[in-house]
């Protein structure tokens, strides 16, 4: 019996005249968590993950197209400098960058091997990178050449904001808050003297911007930083991203620390207030609005978020299950059986192009599938599942034991085992 923890399905096509391909089917477009998304309108945008993960829309999110990256490096940070070119970093000091709106990545020589989580430009040729260990790289001409500048920390920087080519901010963990002036040559430290983590940093200009961390962290400054007022009493939230469409209206994205569940908060007055918006996923990572109506937030398990006004209404772009799955069953090429945690049993009648799911009746996990013929089959985990029409219903059987049960095997169509312990 395999023990699978997995959040996928994959579909394996073959012929002779093309090698063996794996693709992605549950969920869709794509299962592995998303970390950043930029739109550079509202209908074009990129989106990057972990494992190299790239995908790109066209129409708003309507279709995404899973892009190649050449890497299984996690991804962190995106950065449009025009419309058809971006950069993006990522660990071990990846730095990958297109001219052609994602349709090619090539990689740029950073020399480190630090985990890089920020970047940002202010023109063509100007930006900066930030990253593990306090590093800070710069390049003047659009990332051919990226030079290391000391930053006065050894902590993880995990953001910059860029608003123009002389001034910036970064933020990292255990409180640091570090502040140029001549275009990255030197940083003064700016920190507070807190360990906080700090996840996010956003300027619409020189003298104002927020720091989102958590939990209960919003910080905001209207003099460049010289001093910093909390704005995010009592909300135990961890922020890790936000996005700014102006110096008044915002949304920051994360995690409620108490339920773990997204987090969406929107301020329409510079961060004086913040108004809690429904998500219904997980962590969510990114967020990015083109105007102050359309945005995206994503995050774990590949969820992608859209919102046409202003975040009153927030639609699912992505498309499948979101529990874990621990076992799949094909009775033939075009029928097929998953199963997973919280009771969920998925069944595709098209080789796996959809999945509808199915009322399996329980909550507790199932862990092994099993089917004896096209229509009789079961599904084990705390009780036995057992369908006699190939999986459209399922009825529970008792099994006289507590243990969670974690394999099932059939020789024939009467004598079969379970084990489990």
């Amino acid at each position: 019996m395999k023990s699978l923890i997995a959040i996928l399905i994959f579909s394996f096509q073959a012929s002779q005249m093309s090698y063996s391909q794996w693709f992605w089917q549950n969920p869709l477009p794509q299962g592995n968590t998303l970390l950043d998304v930029c739109f550079t309108d509202g209908n074009t945008g990129i989106l990057i993950g972990t494992s190299g993960t790239i995908l790109r829309t066209s129409d708003g999110g309507e279709h995404w197209i899973n892009l190649i990256s050449g890497t299984n490096n996690d991804l962190r940070s995106i950065f449009f400098i025009d419309d058809n070119t971006a950069i993006v970093v990522g660990s071990g000091g990846l730095i990958l960058y297109t001219t052609d709106d994602g349709e090619n990545w090539n990689t740029q020589i950073s020399g480190t091997s630090n985990d890089l989580r920020g970047v940002s430009f202010v023109n063509n040729n100007f930006g900066i990178a930030v990253g593990s260990g306090g590093i800070i790289l710069i390049t003047t001409d659009s990332g051919e050449h990226w030079n290391s500048k000391p930053s006065g920390t050894l902590y993880n920087l995990t953001s910059i904001s860029m608003v123009n080519s002389s001034t910036g901010t970064a933020v990292g963990n255990n409180g640091i808050i570090i502040r140029t002036t001549n275009g990255g040559d030197s940083w003064i430290n700016q920190s507070l003297g807190t360990n906080e983590g700090y996840s996010d940093v956003c300027f619409t200009d020189e003298n104002k911007g927020t720091i989102f961390g958590g939990p209960n962290t919003i910080l905001h400054t209207t003099n460049g930083g010289s001093t910093w007022t909390n704005q995010a009493s009592g909300l135990p939230k961890y922020l890790f991203a936000a996005s700014f469409t102006d110096a008044n209206i915002g949304t920051a994205v994360g995690a409620d620390a108490v339920s773990l569940q997204g987090t969406i908060l929107r301020t329409i007055d510079g961060g004086s207030t913040w108004e809690s918006q429904s998500s219904g996923t997980g962590f969510l990572y990114g967020v990015c609005f083109t105007d102050a109506n359309t945005g995206r937030a994503v995050g774990a398990n590949g969820v992608i978020l859209n919102t046409l006004d202003g975040g009153s209404t927030w639609t699912n772009q992505s498309i499948g299950a979101i529990e874990d799955l621990r076992d799949v069953f094909f009775i033939d090429i075009n029928r097929g059986i998953a199963a997973g945690n919280v009771g969920t049993i998925l069944l595709t009648t098209d080789g796996g192009s959809s999945w509808k799911s199915q009322m399996s009746g329980m909550n507790e996990s199932i862990f092994s599938i099993f089917f004896t013929d096209n229509n009789n089959g079961f599904a084990v985990g705390s009780s036995i599942l057992h369908t006699t029409d190939g999986g459209d219903t399922w009825n529970i059987q008792s099994s006289g034991t507590t243990s969670a049960l974690l394999g099932i095997y059939f020789i024939n169509n009467n004598i079969g085992a379970i084990v489990g312990g």
